[in-house]
């Protein structure tokens, strides 16, 4: 089960609607509630889109404080997972709107000595934050909404617009140029 499957299910159905047409209303309880199922969600989202643990923290306070202002413009409750959770990504692309990259340490030295299997995987790991920091910030939102936030196809064009088809292959080709990138790590 995804984290965000698991969100939803803290809030299912009537209490999801309920608490999310309470916290527009201006309920403070209900507004805290929708904070402690997703806020986790949406910092490793945005964590994701902009690589950078203060950045990605700012923008999602920024994200729960367009949503307050923005809740009773919500039409479906039951997408408040998903809603919040791109909130938070806009916010994280547009804090590193202007922002210069930060360097990536060259690695091949460690990967050459690694010998241990958790070195190893450091490595790789360090690999794929290499790979994805050369994207743009629109691509690695694309791709924490599919493979952070569990979101499908379907829910994330209905969220950042387009078709369901141009969703897939997008995130196609994301995930074959990750592949061809890593693959020359």
């Amino acid at each position: 089960m995804t984290e965000m499957a698991a969100d939803a299910t803290a809030l299912e159905g009537r209490a999801r609607a309920d608490t999310v047409r309470r916290a527009a209303e201006g309920d403070e309880a209900a507004f805290q509630r929708l904070v402690s199922v997703y806020h986790a969600s949406m910092a490793r989202v945005a964590f994701v889109v902009c690589g950078d643990v203060d950045v990605a923290r700012d923008a999602t306070q920024s994200a729960w404080g367009k949503a307050w202002q923005r809740l009773g413009s919500l039409r479906d409750p039951e997408q408040v997972g998903a809603w919040l959770i791109t909130i938070a990504g806009n916010e994280a692309r547009q804090a590193m709107r202007g922002r210069r990259a930060h360097p990536v340490v060259d690695i091949s030295v460690l990967l050459e000595r690694a010998s241990s299997p958790e070195q190893r995987d450091v490595a790789e790991l360090v690999d794929l934050q290499r790979a994805l920091a050369g994207l743009r910030a629109e691509d690695r939102q694309l791709l924490a909404l599919r493979f952070v936030a569990g979101l499908d196809a379907t829910e994330i064009a209905r969220l950042l617009g387009g078709s369901p088809s141009g969703v897939r292959s997008r995130l196609a080709r994301l995930i074959e140029r990750l592949r061809r990138d890593l693959s020359h790590a």
